[in-house]
């Protein structure tokens, strides 16, 4: 860790304030485990409606509506650094390492296998060796589609309006009302 670390901070305050943080915790493995533990209530209660919002809302960390939908199976690092808009759809086998806050707007829709990552490994060998991890947030506007399969990376903001092709890998911020796609995802069509 780095000499500005300070030492009374948890791991997961460290990991929520984007510093340099300890991923194998014990703190933040049992968290992951509760989490595992709420994805298999969530996907048991997908047929009673009656209590499918509640099973949503205690998986993340807000939700907009009672109208938000997930379907499983599905992956959370943790669910509730994940905070979501009305009318939110998540389809199947998306995964969410939401080690980071992740901010989705109203009206977004992730296709299947989308993955969402916040956790940011060191490059240098030496240094990833030691195991310490930072999370960089990542938020997704309002009206937002990403299409089957696609990446996005830590760090990255989506705007409002956009359309992630199927596949795409998102590297770096995306403007308003645009379509991009490919590998690294670039703007195709200005909507």
């Amino acid at each position: 860790m780095t000499s500005d670390t300070n030492p009374l901070c948890s791991e997961e305050e460290k990991m929520l304030a984007g510093k340099e943080y300890d991923g194998f915790d014990p703190h933040l493995a049992m968290l992951r485990t509760r989490t595992r533990q709420r994805v298999a209530r969530l996907s048991q209660l997908r047929s009673n409606p009656s209590q499918y919002a509640a099973a949503v809302r205690d998986l993340l960390g807000s939700v907009a509506d009672n109208e938000a939908v997930i379907e499983t199976p599905v992956y959370f690092d943790y669910g509730r650094n994940t905070h979501v808009g009305k009318r939110f759809y998540m389809h199947a086998m998306c995964v969410v390492l939401d080690s980071g806050r992740v901010d989705i707007g109203h009206d977004v829709v992730l296709g299947p296998a989308v993955q969402v990552y916040t956790p940011q490994h060191p490059l240098d060998p030496v240094e990833r060796a030691t195991k310490v991890v930072t999370a960089p947030s990542v938020s997704i506007g309002n009206n937002v589609w990403v299409g089957g399969g696609a990446i996005i990376l830590p760090g990255v903001r989506i705007g409002n309006g956009v359309t992630v092709g199927a596949g795409s890998v998102v590297t770096k911020d995306v403007p308003n009302n645009v379509v991009v796609a490919g590998n690294p995802a670039h703007i195709v069509k200005h909507l």
